[in-house]
């Protein structure tokens, strides 16, 4: 069902969980503020959300290489305490990120990463497209906004399916193990390399 914004801003202001674990939330819960809400905390999201604010600065920088040295990638993950950082849980959870960024090539983090001339050029070209393809004009604005929202799911990490469960997204999966190590996590920044292609490195 299509959900209010002020609804999703209610709830992102509530639990500190982002904006499409809200709207999941809602849409499941069929616009019911309290259930969405109880979806969140059963998840965890909101948990994760109130450590969020608190300062990472151990952790580790996590390198992979695939298929015979054709890809490597290095991708820097922090939490809290060095403890936590030498935890074999939080080293799985970086090694995962790795696999992830291999595997799937986003361009950036998070989406507030996204230039905005990067999103201006991305509505251009999906507004060229539906016009081209004789696509109604009253339907237009929601086509652009259909084509961004994939945008964004293909090419920022925390939005991104979990290559491991589609279920999820990297953001749930790393919310998941905030909860279970008691600790803010952090993905920092990272890098992907492959033979012939071009580089892609972001940071927070």
């Amino acid at each position: 069902m299509k959900v209010s914004t002020e609804d999703i801003k209610k709830l992102r202001e509530s639990t500190g969980a982002g904006i499409l674990d809200c709207r999941k939330a809602l849409e499941e819960s069929q616009g019911d503020f309290d259930k969405a809400l109880d979806v969140l905390r059963e998840r965890g999201l909101a948990k994760a959300a109130k450590r969020s604010s608190r300062n990472a600065s151990e952790g580790v920088v996590e390198l992979y290489s695939h298929g015979n040295g054709r890809v490597g990638v290095m991708v820097e993950v922090n939490v809290e305490t060095d403890f936590v950082g030498r935890s074999p849980a939080f080293r799985e959870l970086a090694h995962e990120l790795a696999l992830q960024i291999a595997a799937t090539s986003p361009e950036y983090i998070k989406e507030e990463d996204i230039p905005q001339a990067v999103l201006e050029k991305e509505k251009q070209i999906a507004l060229a497209k539906a016009i081209e393809d004789g696509k109604p004009v009253a339907i237009h604005a929601r086509i652009v906004e259909g084509t961004i929202e994939k945008f964004k799911n293909e090419m920022v990490l925390l939005r991104q399916p979990y290559i491991r469960n589609e279920e999820i997204t990297v953001q749930q999966l790393i919310n998941e193990k905030v909860v279970a190590l008691g600790e803010n996590v952090v993905v920092r920044r990272f890098a992907r390399y492959a033979l012939g292609e071009t580089t892609s490195e972001m940071e927070e």
